[in-house]
């Protein structure tokens, strides 16, 4: 049996920065992810991150992913891709399963003193008329087939969903020779990143504020799209309908922490909106009511890319000083992360993620959970 100090399910940015930071203390990492290659979501993004020099500002994703997962060899850990965590069927031990059709010995089993679960979220849908026509798919989806495969999902798209992913992977489709019609949102303001929005304005893309997707209409696909204005309660106003001719639909309406496992572990939940709904409790040490289980990235929470890497980088420190390994130089690091977490959710955009965070620290103490201290 193959036994580890620190088990890592997920290889996105927090699970790479959880399982880099663990083995640089001492510990012995796996990191397993389900995909054929590390890096999570980082792969899908073809744009040039901003931000500040630690977090690989001016670098594009696939960049950042392959300069982490070169960083985690460099560091001792182990790297099982193409490999799903099935769960824990014994205290300390772990299934997994290799999805390589190579490997003859597919199932098999280790143990681990920690894991650090950072699966992830899963995009969101919406219902309506028509939604289930070939040609109305999340904006992931899209992302995946135009960045991952070089296949354009459609010619002429239409987008529900303001945010970051709806403005960027519009703006990306643009690039790859898509004609984007139009952003439709129901807020009344756009609630991505007025950078990437701007992108799209200077490109004359509309978009339809405090409207929606009535109807998608189609024979044997998406043909045209029904939208119209709503009202304070969100529902369609008559009168104010208008078609537009296309032959895709986006959906980019949020996302929900993926949180299958961390429920299969025990751990106790609750429910924030703020930051993409049912979520596991953790304190300040990203640990929850299950002490020998972490949590960072989109599970912890659904934030950006470099929220992801500074949680997982602290998850990593902290279970590895669960094990005993560390030394005094951690403090400070464990400062500087919490700096800089706090530095990402300040602004108009992130407020509302600070003080969710906020909420989920104190719900985290009042239940008693607390982590390793160091």
């Amino acid at each position: 049996m193959k036994c580890a100090d620190i088990l890592v399910i997920g290889g996105g940015p927090g699970g790479l920065g959880a399982a880099i930071e663990a083995a640089k203390a001492g510990a012995s990492v796996l990191l397993v992810d389900e995909n054929p290659r590390m890096g999570g979501q980082l792969y899908k993004q073809i744009h040039k991150f901003f931000g500040s020099q630690t977090h690989y500002a001016g670098q594009r994703g696939f960049d950042i992913a392959d300069t982490l997962i070169a960083e985690a060899a460099r560091a001792g850990v182990e790297l099982l891709p193409q490999t799903r965590a099935l769960g824990c069927f014994d205290e300390g031990q772990f299934a997994l399963l290799s999805l390589a059709n190579q490997d003859a010995t597919r199932l098999r089993t280790m143990k681990a003193r920690r894991v650090i679960l950072a699966t992830g979220a899963k995009e969101n849908a919406v219902a309506f008329p028509g939604w289930t026509l070939p040609g109305v798919m999340t904006a992931g989806a899209a992302q995946t087939l135009a960045n991952i495969y070089g296949v354009l999902p459609g010619k002429r798209i239409l987008i529900l969903g303001s945010g970051n992913v709806g403005l960027i992977v519009g703006y990306q489709l643009m690039q790859a020779g898509a004609q984007v019609l139009g952003i439709v949102d129901v807020l009344p303001s756009v609630h991505g990143y007025e950078v990437h929005a701007a992108k799209l304005r200077r490109a004359n893309v509309p978009i339809y504020l405090g409207s929606t997707v009535v109807e998608a209409r189609g024979e044997t696909r998406v043909q045209q799209v029904i939208i119209g204005q709503v009202d304070a309660c969100f529902q369609p106003i008559e009168g104010t309908h208008q078609t537009i001719e296309c032959d895709t639909v986006l959906l980019a309406v949020g996302l929900s922490p993926r949180t299958e496992i961390a429920a299969m572990f025990g751990c106790d939940m609750t429910f924030e909106r703020r930051l993409g709904g049912l979520m596991p409790i953790h304190d300040e040490t990203m640990c929850t009511s299950n002490q020998t289980i972490y949590v960072c990235g989109d599970l912890a929470g659904v934030e950006e890319a470099s929220t992801a890497l500074d949680e997982g980088r602290l998850a990593g420190i902290h279970a590895a000083a669960a094990c005993g390994y560390g030394d005094e130089a951690r403090h400070a690091r464990v400062a500087a992360l919490q700096s800089s977490l706090n530095t990402l959710r300040s602004g108009m955009h992130g407020q509302p993620r600070k003080e969710a965070k906020n909420d989920i620290l104190q719900l985290a103490h009042r239940k008693g959970i607390v982590g390793e201290t160091i």
